[in-house]
């Protein structure tokens, strides 16, 4: 029996667990929100349109300043709350890897006078359809918005920066090749599963070799997918703060999708470690055994 090895055992199993939780969080209506790649934060778009000059007839949103109720007509946020509103678009666009969720911040969408930051949460109100190979594309999917809203109202109208869309688009192969890595690393944790379990039980250098092996494939495959992950997260915020601060657009961090990404890494390159010393030791366990014993 090789005690040692219920460690790798025991890594690959919660790695399983995580993985599973990186593809499919966020695949539903609230479930697992808090872990997506980016959130797209839209509840300002138009703010730098919301002002005295809304009632030109120049601006185009002038048409919607009469819907905006007068007590906060003065107030630059709310009325760009109001705005957006009208034109269709939700406060939040959150991507995960095999969709998109979206919905409203509560109770407000900024921080003010009476309510902080943090007591403002995310409502949740739907979610879009699965796909394998997902990419999040901000400008489609506030097309359609603005077009179910039948107003004569586009995204050019809003100053929707193009220099956005080129930043991710030069992203989409990172996003692609990132999930297809995470599904093979599923694949390879489970195999790795699998065969440390018969070495629980058994000695000899076959299982520790064989396990081994097949954690170094993991390790390189979920450590190449957290790595292009990592890169899309930072890269991808970083253009959409740059490019989309002046219209009211900004992006968070999936911060806590980076942990869980990185968690599941972190215990595959300890189930490579475990299994380098195992067949370390018995390489070493076996010369000794073989060596022939000295006489004085």
């Amino acid at each position: 029996m090789r005690p040692l090895a219920i460690l790798p055992a025991l890594c690959c199993t919660v790695a399983l667990i995580l993985s599973f939780l990186i593809l499919f969080a966020g695949h539903k209506q609230s479930f697992m929100e808090d872990y997506h790649i980016l959130t797209l934060n839209t509840s300002r778009l138009g703010e730098s349109l919301v002002n005295t000059s809304m009632s030109s007839s120049s601006n185009p949103l002038s048409s919607l300043w009469d819907l905006i109720p007068s007590n906060i007509q003065g107030d630059v946020q709310q009325a760009a709350g109001a705005v957006t509103e009208q034109l269709g678009i939700e406060d939040f666009y959150s991507a995960h890897l095999l969709d998109y969720c979206y919905g409203q911040y509560t109770p407000t969408e900024a921080p003010n006078a009476t309510i902080s930051g943090k007591d403002i949460h995310k409502n949740v109100t739907g979610c879009s359809n699965q796909t394998a190979m997902f990419w999040f594309d901000p400008k489609e999917i506030l097309d359609q918005a603005l077009d179910k809203s039948g107003l004569p109202i586009t995204l050019d109208d809003l100053k929707w920066p193009d220099d956005i869309q080129t930043g991710l688009n030069a992203l989409r192969l990172v996003s692609v090749t990132s999930f297809v890595l995470y599904c093979i690393s599923v694949a390879l944790i489970f195999v790795a599963l699998v065969a440390a379990i018969p070495a629980i039980f058994t000695e000899g250098r076959l299982f520790p070799c064989l396990n081994l092996l097949v954690s170094i494939l993991a390790f390189l495959a979920i450590g190449l997918a957290s790595s292009l992950v990592t890169a899309l997260i930072v890269k991808g915020s970083e253009v959409i703060n740059q490019y989309g601060n002046d219209i009211g657009v900004e992006a968070k961090k999936g911060e806590k999708f980076l942990a869980l990404t990185w968690a599941a890494t972190a215990l595959v390159f300890i189930t490579m470690i475990v299994w380098s010393v195992q067949t370390c030791c018995c390489g070493r366990r076996k010369q000794q055994k073989f060596e022939p014993a000295k006489h004085g």
